[in-house]
């Protein structure tokens, strides 16, 4: 069972940081999940009706995670926040990607809430797993593309196990080698906000929800918390 670690420079970096871990287990992804396409429609309806839009980076909620990684020397508006990317996606095509049915829920929380989400397959994390500034000598291959390797620049924040990089500019890209697909069983899925006296409320409802949509589908789940205050919670 991995542990997962917000650093002392992370928190010291960012005071307000809040991450929900929610954790499944004996997870079931090649049975209908009708909630979470539910969850997908509704969203796709709301933005046709014109009654709701994602959030953008006029947003507070996005513009916390640009002024983040400008901080690191990461430019928003090329390499966006994966939340902000998938709300572009949204807003532009009218719908959201289906990838499979675990991917697919927290991508509909992620975009209903205004918050980033992603998830790691356990059985193929190695050690715990830190969220640091990069080193510079760490490698990572980008989801989908298992022949390409790259390597984050010292100071940019990712995660990483004891093999590599988990995620790069904080939230923006997964890694290929933990990716979710519907044969995982044992996933962590993330969601993060760094303004928490503010958004902390908004983060824990969505950490329940997307808990709702596993709990079907899972034999066991359950929800922790990564702060400054608790910086390790294990999976």
């Amino acid at each position: 069972m991995p542990t997962f670690h917000l650093t002392p420079a992370v928190a010291e970096a960012f005071p307000d940081t809040l991450i929900a871990l929610v954790t499944a287990t004996g997870l079931r992804g090649r049975e209908p999940w009708p909630h979470t396409a539910t969850a997908l429609e509704e969203l796709e309806q709301r933005l046709s009706d014109g009654t709701w839009r994602p959030a953008d980076e006029t947003d507070p909620r996005i513009e916390a995670w640009h002024t983040a990684y400008r901080s690191f020397g990461t430019n928003p508006r090329r390499i966006r926040p994966s939340v902000d990317a998938l709300g572009r996606r949204l807003a532009k095509k009218g719908t959201l990607p289906r990838i499979n049915p675990a991917v697919d829920s927290y991508n509909a929380v992620s975009v209903r809430h205004g918050l980033p989400a992603g998830a790691f397959d356990l059985s193929r994390v190695a050690g715990d797993v830190a969220i640091r500034y990069a080193d510079g000598t760490e490698s990572f291959t980008p989801l989908g593309e298992p022949d390409t390797v790259e390597h984050p620049k010292a100071g940019e924040i990712i995660y990483a196990d004891a093999t590599g990089v988990l995620t790069r500019h904080w939230n923006h890209r997964d890694a290929h080698r933990t990716r979710v697909t519907e044969d995982s069983t044992h996933v962590a899925f993330v969601l993060e906000t760094l303004r928490a006296p503010r958004d902390g409320g908004l983060l824990k409802a969505a950490a329940e929800e997307l808990q709702g949509l596993l709990a079907p589908h899972a034999a066991r789940t359950a929800v922790h918390h990564l702060g400054p205050a608790g910086p390790e919670a294990t999976a």
